[in-house]
């Protein structure tokens, strides 16, 4: 048998590597006999490069994806492994969302050393996010707080609550797992209470449109629940306009066989108003559950509260 090579492109980060070895064990594992051989390549984004200006600043929407992505369209790559969360709901040309494996752990995570819970936080307290949507969320819910802007890897934003250059922070959870950190939760903030980002947890798979060898590997990594759950999140945010810069939280599961739930939140930057919507649709049809949501949110004046968060 002739061994076939596939090449992974992800980002450099720990947690980015994590994810891609885990793809390329996948790949083996339901490919055993195949003859495969899965090869990572690291390529540095524009949001690795910069890891201090906000998103907003060096380009937004994309600043985690855009250089795989062209390495998938140029050839230097077969297959790119992206945080879902990241990747825009625009898609490329030539390019396709070709799996969407099991999801992870979709809840937030406050980590506080000292304090231990939002409750708990004294007044005034600093809270370490890069997320306009945690922001919101957290000054939702406790508007005496001051949001710090953090940003870099997860052992980096660690390190601000560890070392108690700040009261707490706030990460996925997924993440945290996924690195062997999860130890360090002091507090879980999860649904319904507290929505996560479209995508969050759940890791999605591209390859070039008319590549059908790889389509065809990559369709045994394909969880169906998680695809339904978060195309409709997807189509939600896509139905705003928005972006990982708005705050937006999304919270899609399969409820039944038949049955796909969707609950959409989103708040003006600062947390002083919110609009919720949820609604219940058909498993097989997420973009339309997710498009329904969007026109409600509309219709309740969602573009007023969003429109700050969006870059120009």
């Amino acid at each position: 048998m002739i061994p076939r090579t596939i090449r992974i492109g992800t980002r450099s980060s720990p947690l980015a590597m994590w994810q891609a070895r885990r793809v390329a064990e996948s790949l083996h594992r339901v490919h055993a006999g195949a003859g495969l051989v899965v090869d990572l390549v690291e390529i540095k984004t524009l949001g690795d490069r910069d890891r201090d200006a906000p998103l907003a600043a060096i380009g937004g929407a994309g600043v985690f994806t855009k250089e795989i992505q062209r390495a998938l369209l140029d050839g230097s790559v077969d297959v790119a492994v992206h945080s879902l969360k990241d990747l825009p709901t625009k898609s490329v040309n030539g390019l396709t969302l070709a799996a969407v494996p099991e999801r992870e752990d979709l809840a937030d995570a406050l980590i506080s050393p000292r304090h231990q819970t939002i409750e708990r936080l004294p007044p005034r307290a600093k809270v370490g996010t890069g997320s306009p949507r945690r922001r919101a969320q957290l000054l939702h819910l406790r508007p005496d707080l001051e949001i710090v802007a953090i940003r870099g890897n997860v052992e980096t934003r660690l390190a601000h609550a560890w070392e108690g250059r700040l009261d707490a922070i706030v990460l996925a959870i997924a993440g945290l797992r996924r690195l062997g950190l999860d130890v360090h939760v002091t507090q879980r903030l999860e649904p319904p209470e507290f929505l996560p980002a479209v995508g969050q947890g759940a890791l999605g798979i591209e390859c070039r449109a008319d590549d059908v060898s790889n389509l065809s590997l990559l369709s045994r990594l394909e969880c169906g629940e998680a695809r339904s759950a978060v195309e409709a999140e997807r189509q939600a945010l896509a139905g705003l306009e928005g972006s990982c810069l708005i705050a937006l939280g999304a919270w899609g599961r399969v409820l039944s066989r038949d049955i796909l739930a969707l609950d959409v939140e989103v708040f003006d930057l600062d947390g002083r108003e919110r609009l919720r919507v949820g609604l219940e649709g058909n498993r097989e049809a997420p973009d339309v559950l997710g498009g329904e949501v969007a026109q409600r949110l509309r219709e309740l004046g969602a573009e007023r509260l969003l429109r700050a968060g969006r870059s120009p």
